[in-house]
């Protein structure tokens, strides 16, 4: 065995590259959670390719073969996956041909040599092989013939080639777990687990993780080993969670504060699928999922479910939210607590659906017809959905209104180290039930909220009827009347401004008043904090307003905007909230605006907020 030196790091950015069926989204899954349970804090992002298989060892174009995984693991708070890897496992010509131009000088490359065959280099594009051409002289490389080394460890068992070879994931992850002293244990419990019907599998699975720890622990590749030691996190107990993981967990846990029966009523699509796996999960507490035949099936459903009683969701991307917009319409009208998830993709139309994007605001705040007003909150960050679907399920119950909660395929399919909550620390969710059949009407409101009492059907003295015809006020008797007519439309636009009186004001990072105030929403979080903080390290005038509430706005956002010299908004759209900030304030913004969909790096930001800095007046500088 090779003795060799071990090297501490605060952070590290790993990613992990190869075809769509290689298996590199488990692969960094495996990396991830255990990662999380050794300590770490952490932030993913996986990048996969729409198409159910790809054709093996192709470039990015009509369609995009390779698939990645990238997580930054630290001892230290870690708010985005980071900007360039530190390290990049490439399972063939074609993933390293993609992320190389990704990676710094000096990084670590990781080559499975079996893969680069004429053959594979041809189809990747490379005119010559960039093993030998001198082109990777600036790396670090490391070259290991991960697949021949696969079925040569499995060579006893009794499985056919192609079963064999599709266990070099986990060979390239034992490697990894060496290189970055991981246990071992963690992900054969679960290849047990995941296997446990097909033994021989589970078998194969195991050896190839183990042969590739002890490959690497005794082969004269990697000069050193790495130690990422545990975060110094809050005490309590961590898990690694999704963003859709965690909005179903926040559901669950919602409907349990508020003592009701939870009903997701949906239609599959990417990226919001992983809701419904999720919670079609926990059917013993008391959860109904149910899949309808499409999107404009799936709200009614829930509707029908909130009429009933039931904690109502109904779960969508972006094409389903045109779909869902009548509905969501007659759920505003009845004034019916109900929640859509929008987990936002590239668009328009199909778009890239495997890809982040923020181009849903302006269709969340206005996609209805008539004058229609809604809640919308918005997600940070996987661990975020957690208490933003607590929140949403919390307004939509006091308030009796449709929130509709903006996720984006970044926050859904990246995963974070999440502190479980205590249970007995969370607030009940009060239902505000009539109990007076005397004196009930269905549209009288509470003075305080302007919400209405919630009577569902078989509560005897309170039967009533609503419907998409305008009700009379109090009564909800159907009426023609002009002036209630537009009484009732201010009162539901009234409603939805109230709510800005129960939430928190708006919080910033930074000086309370200075040059330049940045201002964010949804999964540009990490990396916008990231910039910030660092340039704030430099004493720049610089703060931080991240925006969960997007309507309602935060009631002092207004008077905090005018204690600045500058406002930037970063956005993966062309400037949505800008245009909204701009209409509700009258001042002009400036945008900083990225439609690729991928998420923005902390660079993209640091430059904006320079670039920024420098576009104000001479006499507004200390110079």
């Amino acid at each position: 065995m090779t003795t060799k030196d071990r090297i501490e790091l605060d952070r590290v950015t790993i990613r992990f590259a190869g075809d769509s069926g290689d298996g590199m989204q488990l692969t960094g899954s495996q990396f991830t959670n255990t990662s999380a349970i050794v300590g770490n804090d952490l932030t993913t992002l996986p990048d996969f390719p729409a198409e159910i298989r790809s054709p093996v060892g192709i470039l990015p174009g009509v369609s995009t073969g390779v698939s990645s995984f990238q997580v930054q693991i630290g001892e230290i708070d870690v708010y985005t996956p980071g900007d360039e890897p530190d390290v990049l496992v490439a399972m063939n010509p074609a993933a390293l041909k993609v992320n190389l131009e990704v990676m710094p000088k000096g990084a670590t490359l990781i080559l499975d040599l079996s893969s680069f065959t004429i053959r594979n280099l041809d189809k990747a594009g490379y005119k010559s092989n960039p093993l030998t051409d001198g082109s990777l002289d600036a790396y670090h490389l490391i070259q290991a013939e991960i697949t021949k080394l696969t079925l040569n460890a499995l060579e006893q068992l009794d499985l056919e080639a192609p079963d064999k070879t599709r266990c070099k994931n986990f060979f390239a992850l034992g490697m990894m777990y060496w290189m970055y002293n991981r246990p071992l244990e963690l992900s054969t419990g679960w290849i047990e687990r995941k296997f446990a019907h097909t033994p021989l599998l589970a078998e194969a699975n195991k050896l190839a993780l183990s042969a590739g720890y002890h490959y690497a622990q005794t082969a004269d590749l990697m000069p050193s080993t790495f130690e990422v030691r545990p975060a110094q996190l809050e005490p309590g107990f961590y898990r690694s969670v999704s963003g859709n993981q965690a909005l179903a967990l926040g559901l669950i846990t919602a409907a349990k504060q508020a003592d009701l029966p939870l009903f997701l009523g949906t239609y599959p699509i990417t990226p919001a699928s992983d809701i419904l796996h999720e919670l079609s999960k926990y059917k013993e507490y008391g959860v109904i999922s149910f899949q309808a035949e499409d999107e404009i099936a799936a709200v009614c459903a829930a509707l029908g479910a909130s009429y009933g009683g039931s904690l109502a969701i109904t779960s969508t991307s972006g094409p389903g939210m045109s779909l869902k917009s009548e509905a969501l319409s007659l759920a505003i009208k009845t004034e019916l607590p109900l929640i859509l998830i929008d987990v936002q993709r590239a668009g328009p139309s199909t778009g890239i659906p495997t890809k982040t994007e923020q181009s849903d605001l302006l269709q969340a705040l206005y996609g209805r017809h008539g004058e229609s007003p809604i809640c919308v909150l918005a997600c940070s960050r996987p661990t975020d959905c957690f208490d933003v679907a607590l929140e949403a399920a919390q307004i939509a119950v006091q308030f009796m209104t449709p929130v509709i909660v903006l996720s984006d395929g970044y926050i859904a399919n990246g995963t974070g180290s999440w502190k479980i909550p205590d249970p007995d620390q969370l607030k009940p969710i009060i239902v505000r039930r009539p109990t007076d059949p005397e004196a009930f009407k269905p549209y009288a409101r509470d003075e305080a909220t302007l919400g209405r009492s919630w009577a569902i059907p078989g509560m005897a003295g309170f039967e009533h009827r609503i419907g998409g015809l305008e009700s009379q006020n109090e009564t909800g008797n159907i009426s023609y009347d002009p002036l209630n007519h537009e009484l009732m439309s201010q009162l539901r636009a009234d409603k939805i401004q109230r709510i800005a009186e129960f939430v928190p004001e708006q919080a910033v990072l930074g000086p309370e008043s200075g040059k330049l105030l940045v201002i964010s929403w949804g999964g540009t979080y990490g990396s916008v904090y990231s910039a910030v903080t660092q340039a704030q390290g430099e004493g720049l005038s610089v703060a931080h307003a991240h925006l969960r509430h997007l309507n309602p706005l935060p009631r002092n956002l207004g008077e905090l905007i005018t204690r600045y010299q500058q406002v930037l908004v970063p956005e993966l759209n062309f400037g949505q909230l800008a245009k909204v900030l701009n209409i509700h304030y009258g001042t002009q913004v400036k945008t900083l605006n990225k439609l690729q969909g991928q998420p923005f790096k902390i660079r993209e930001i640091r430059d904006g907020i320079d670039a920024a800095l420098a576009s104000l007046p001479l006499e507004a500088l200390d110079v």
